[in-house]
């Protein structure tokens, strides 16, 4: 096992941890408001394919930008079916999911994708109308700390978004937990009732997080298409938007400890396809491609335990909710 095999290894476990980072950020807050986000994968894959339109329309800031925004509309759904009508949050998660897969198929099939592309810009050269990709985000390297061995190629040799990944873990962390608005988030998801008694709007909070839950989810799935792998194709986000979610309880709600473990999903999947290369599972693929859904299920599984739920600290009103009038 050579030192570059290593530092490709984790080279690729950042690039594909960076997914999911993104998208558990966005669901530790929301979790930690009471809201459970089962449509993470729905906004993933509709950031990825927002992000290939408009990439191929405006440019990668455009297709940023754009995937934000239909990940905040899509969590402002949510906040209203899940907030304002108290509907049960699985199934308008899976709702979302659903309806997210499918509109993205829509809006790319190769007769449709034409016809958005030029609505979206007139003058697209006709060559750019059936192709089905995009330019990928160029890779940054951070001068001198790239040059370190193994470390700078594993962490400062990536595209800017890897770095906007690192950043903004930290910030959310900070916020989270050392300011008054974190505070405010966490009350909402333990005791909505007392949070409310003691003037937080938890509505509004709600209604915040399922938004900023939405853009980071659908910004996951944008980094996904032009920061990792820029070809699209139909279903690509693949059930990591549910692996995102067992990372949420695995990093037990704290944005510093999903650093490490969409990292370790990350180096799970990079690691695969060069198992098969040195002859592990090359006759049976389908088991390693398997193991970090294995994870997923096994951990998932566990939230029915209520001891498990106790240890692990999850949000006491999680998936619960508020009004005013039942309290």
């Amino acid at each position: 096992m050579s030192v570059e095999w290593i530092a490709s290894i984790l080279q690729g476990a950042v690039q594909i941890g960076t997914i999911y980072l993104f998208a558990s950020l966005g669901e530790i807050y929301a979790e930690r408001s009471g809201i459970l986000n089962l449509g993470i994968e729905g906004m993933m894959i509709m950031g990825a394919a927002i992000s290939f339109l408009f990439t191929l329309a405006y440019g990668h800031l455009a297709a940023i930008l754009a995937a934000l925004v239909i990940g905040m509309v899509l969590g402002l759904i949510l906040g209203v079916m899940a907030v304002s009508l108290r509907l049960n949050q699985v199934v308008v998660g899976l709702a979302l999911t659903i309806f997210g897969t499918g509109m993205s198929g829509f809006l790319t099939h190769p007769t449709i994708r034409a016809g958005v592309l030029r609505t979206l810009n007139p003058h697209i050269p006709e060559s750019l109308l059936a192709i089905q990709e995009a330019p990928k985000l160029p890779e940054m390297p951070i001068p001198i700390l790239s040059n370190i061995p193994v470390v700078g190629r594993a962490f400062f040799s990536h595209n800017i978004l890897v770095y906007i990944s690192y950043i903004l873990s930290i910030f959310m962390w900070f916020i989270l937990f050392k300011t008054r608005i974190g505070l405010s988030i966490r009350s909402v998801g333990e005791n909505p009732g007392m949070a409310d008694a003691m003037g937080v709007n938890v509505f509004l909070v709600r209604y915040l997080t399922s938004m900023l839950c939405g853009a980071f989810a659908s910004l996951a799935g944008a980094y996904l298409f032009i920061g990792f792998h820029p070809f699209w194709q139909e279903g690509m986000t693949a059930g990591r938007g549910f692996i995102a979610l067992a990372l949420v309880i695995l990093a037990t709600w704290s944005p510093l400890r999903a650093i490490f473990g969409a990292y370790l999903f990350g180096g799970v999947e990079a690691i695969q396809y060069r198992l098969q290369v040195r002859g592990f599972g090359a006759q049976t693929p389908q088991f390693v491609l398997m193991l970090p859904y294995i994870v997923t299920i096994i951990t998932l599984t566990s939230l029915s335990f209520e001891s498990v739920r106790k240890r692990l600290g999850v949000p006491a009103a999680l998936g619960v909710p508020y009004s005013r009038e039942e309290v």
